[in-house]
């Protein structure tokens, strides 16, 4: 999630465990260490593909929050003037504010490494978008209340009260529109193959599908209030014939490992030379994909690994109005979007009739 969100998660979880004892101290104090983890947005690894891949790295790891709170709760107990807090609670306050940053990571799309060091994949669970104000809004109002009217702790408590009731509410969303899913990914044959559901920008209430089928890739939007209007499949190209040359190369492999199989790859004329980009089809939306990569250039036939991987402009045919579109379709199922509107042509392997 955004950092101003991490801070007042921070500043709320803070505020439920000491706000009592600590009053705005114990606010102030969570802000910043739920914005912590996030400091490492500064470290430049100087690579692309390795700024994205390490990124919510071992500054997210459980293990490595779990270390840090507990110095922090031993120098706590053993310098703060409180004297009547004990270790347990110390414990108890820094670590939740510290590790309940990487723990709502993981229900956005993006991918958190909680378990770093251990070579495993990004944990990805999402069921918020990477901002959404109205989770925002209800921990900054508990918090609002703490530093404006001094009682720390009962506002932020039911700030995070309620923004967990909102992440329940999104949590059994998701699951409304994978049962509304099930009958067309039975009816195409696609019930086993990789997919993605995650909610459209800034809210809860319309859902983008993403499945990967070998060559191609589908996507569909589904929306809370879209009643028995069945989901619109749309299909889209991804350039698997490019897959084994980018897997040849190491950045490729770490790509892979952080996004695949959400992966597109084309060739793209930059600088006047052909040059394999892969395009992570997780972030963002078809026609806005914000993160497109150069992995190599083609020399005598054959692909040359760029010793420093690039980010690139993704294709795109994108329209301004894309989002008032996607906010009328998320109240009326009648609104139809496609999304193959926003992308170049080439892309598209099917367009429904609707579209």
């Amino acid at each position: 999630m955004d950092t101003l969100t991490q801070a007042a998660l921070g500043a709320a979880v803070g505020g439920t465990v000491l706000g009592r004892r600590l009053g705005r101290k114990a606010v102030l104090i969570g802000a910043v260490l739920g914005s912590l983890p996030d400091l490492d947005v500064f470290l430049d690894y100087g690579d692309a593909v390795a700024n994205i891949t390490e990124h919510r790295g071992f500054t997210h790891s459980l293990f490595v929050l779990t270390g840090l709170g507990t110095l922090l709760a031993l120098l706590a107990r053993r310098l703060a003037t409180a004297r009547d807090i004990s270790l347990g609670r110390w414990w108890a306050y820094f670590m939740l504010c510290l590790v309940t940053h990487p723990l709502l990571d993981v229900l956005t799309t993006y991918g958190t490494q909680i378990w770093w060091p251990l070579a495993v994949r990004p944990s990805a669970w999402p069921v918020v978008f990477i901002i959404d104000p109205l989770y925002t809004l209800l921990l900054l109002v508990g918090v609002g209340i703490a530093l404006i009217g001094g009682n720390a702790q009962r506002g932020p408590a039911w700030g995070l009260s309620l923004s967990c009731v909102y992440l329940l509410f999104a949590m059994l969303a998701k699951g409304v529109v994978e049962h509304r899913l099930a009958p067309v990914l039975a009816e195409r044959g696609l019930e086993q193959v990789p997919r993605l559901v995650q909610p459209t920008p800034f809210n809860t209430l319309l859902w983008r599908v993403t499945f990967i089928d070998g060559e191609r890739h589908h996507e569909s939007l589904v929306g809370l209030l879209d009643g028995g209007t069945p989901p619109m499949v749309e299909t889209f190209r991804r350039g698997a014939e490019l897959e084994p040359a980018a897997m040849a190369l190491e950045k490729g492999q770490r790509l892979d490992w952080f996004a695949g199989p959400f992966l597109r790859y084309e060739v793209r004329e930059i600088e006047g030379r052909e040059t394999l980009v892969a395009t992570d089809l997780r972030l963002g939306f078809p026609g806005f994909y914000a993160f497109s990569y150069a992995l190599a250039i083609r020399e005598e036939e054959a692909w040359q690994p760029l010793q420093v991987t690039e980010m690139v402009t993704a294709d795109s045919r994108a329209q301004r109005d894309a989002l008032g579109k996607l906010g009328a379709r998320m109240l009326d199922a009648q609104a139809t979007l496609c999304t193959s509107h926003f992308v170049s042509q080439h892309w598209v392997a099917n367009v429904p009739s609707a579209c």
